[in-house]
């Protein structure tokens, strides 16, 4: 066991982090070779990927960025196509209320016109009676002041122009005699 322990105290006596000179120089060679195989190989082909992934990604937020910008352009006509179609909308219902107006005034106009006929019609109608009234008082009147007169003289007026005289200057007496009483008011 002693000897164990002086074998294991010479072995100490090197330093474990410090290889020996032989294992250092294949350590260094074989270094050398990974790293030559690195840099002309492996490394030139890490940056051609590397270099086309950048460019794929700068050409890709470049066609984003013009994306954005065609989107914003399409968007920007769909707003004006918008205020187009409300400016439209909005002249197309004045347009209606206007219409509406004047149809509603042309309708009155006709109603107006439609009811001064109706009251000329009521008026000329309402003059064609009372002169039909006014003929027929007339022949009645003048028929009773003749029968009456007759009476009176105690001979018969049957002859029609005497009878057509007497009667129309006794109506004539009794219409002067009602116009000097208004005029005397």
């Amino acid at each position: 066991m002693i000897a164990n322990l002086v074998q294991l105290a010479a072995e100490e006596e090197q330093n474990p982090l410090v290889p020996p000179g032989p294992e250092l120089l294949v350590g260094t060679i074989a270094f050398a070779i990974v790293f030559f195989f690195l840099a002309k190989k492996l490394l030139p082909n890490i940056n051609r990927v590397l270099e086309e992934r950048r460019e794929a990604i700068e050409g890709g937020m470049e066609k984003a960025e013009a994306a954005k910008v065609e989107a914003e352009s399409v968007l920007e006509q769909y707003k004006a196509q918008l205020a187009e179609a409300r400016h439209e909308a909005a002249r197309l219902r004045q347009e209606a209320t206007e219409q509406g107006t004047a149809i509603i005034q042309e309708m009155k106009a006709e109603g107006q016109r439609q009811r001064e006929e109706i009251i000329a019609a009521g008026h000329a109608q309402i003059e064609a009676d009372r002169k039909a009234a006014a003929a027929a008082l007339r022949q009645d009147v003048g028929k009773l002041a003749t029968d009456l007169a007759g009476k009176l003289v105690g001979e018969s007026l049957e002859d029609h122009a005497r009878q057509s005289r007497t009667i129309d200057r006794f109506l004539d007496e009794l219409e002067d005699g009602a116009t000097k009483a208004e005029a005397a008011r």
